[in-house]
């Protein structure tokens, strides 16, 4: 099981390269705190969650959050957002960073607070980060993409045999679409989807963290014990090769 820990009193010799500080904001532009410090995986650098500090407004202070469910703010420059209010976020399963000194604690903690991400109130499909609730849009065959495909062929998205009619621009970035989508066997598509980053800030602080793993791990004993038993085991395999 990866080996998680959190970078405390760690900073970078650029400040503006460090997100730590940002806001974080969710629905409806709620504020919900300030990123203090991150989890990651203390083998790879990988950042696997965002730790939030809310100033007060949560009983336990702070919360944590996916990093796959972080985007940068498309309204405050360098600050986050995430797919959360405040009464979604008291709905998960107190954090306490002492947790993640115990493989077993931190793994009983995980899953709970991830199934609060596939089960009401969050209510988001697992895996995704797409209400399971569908808006207007999100109906089968009555998003504009949906349209403008069907457009494509000549029909009417969710009729399949009526003409309609489309603009040009959109026909033809639903061909272009449908073109990405080869066959990869007799009775599936593999269809060739971009993910979506969370932004510049984000991709240098965690180049950063990867470019410092080993500062930032010195001082975990875990690790310390973990690199003291390979040097041990490497040292017996190179004595024992002696003999």
């Amino acid at each position: 099981m990866a080996h998680y820990g959190t970078l405390r009193v760690m900073r970078f010799a650029d400040a503006s390269e460090d997100i730590r500080g940002s806001q974080l904001y969710g629905l409806n532009d709620e504020k919900l705190g300030k990123i203090d410090d991150v989890i990651f995986d203390h083998a790879s650098a990988t950042i696997r969650y965002i730790v939030v500090d809310t100033g007060g407004w949560l009983t336990t202070r702070r919360f944590i959050v996916p990093a796959d469910r972080l985007r940068a703010s498309a309204k405050h420059e360098n600050d986050f957002e995430v797919p959360l209010n405040q009464e979604q976020v008291e709905d998960f399963p107190p954090y306490q960073e002492s947790d993640l000194e115990s493989e077993n604690k931190w793994s009983s903690y995980e899953t709970r607070y991830r199934s609060r991400w596939e089960t009401s109130p969050v209510m988001h499909r697992a895996g995704t980060d797409r209400n399971i609730t569908p808006t207007t849009q999100q109906i089968p065959g009555n998003s504009a993409s949906a349209r403008a495909a069907a457009a494509a062929q000549g029909w009417t998205a969710g009729s399949g045999s009526i003409p309609v009619e489309a603009e040009p621009q959109d026909i033809e970035a639903a061909a272009m679409h449908i073109e990405r989508a080869k066959a990869a066997g007799a009775h599936a598509v593999v269809i060739d989807n971009s993910a979506v980053g969370i932004g510049g800030r984000w991709d240098t602080f965690q180049t950063r963290l990867r470019e410092r793993r080993k500062e930032a791990v010195a001082g975990c004993r875990t690790c310390a014990g973990e690199s003291s038993a390979k040097r041990r085991s490497d040292s017996a395999a190179t004595l024992r090769k002696a003999v």
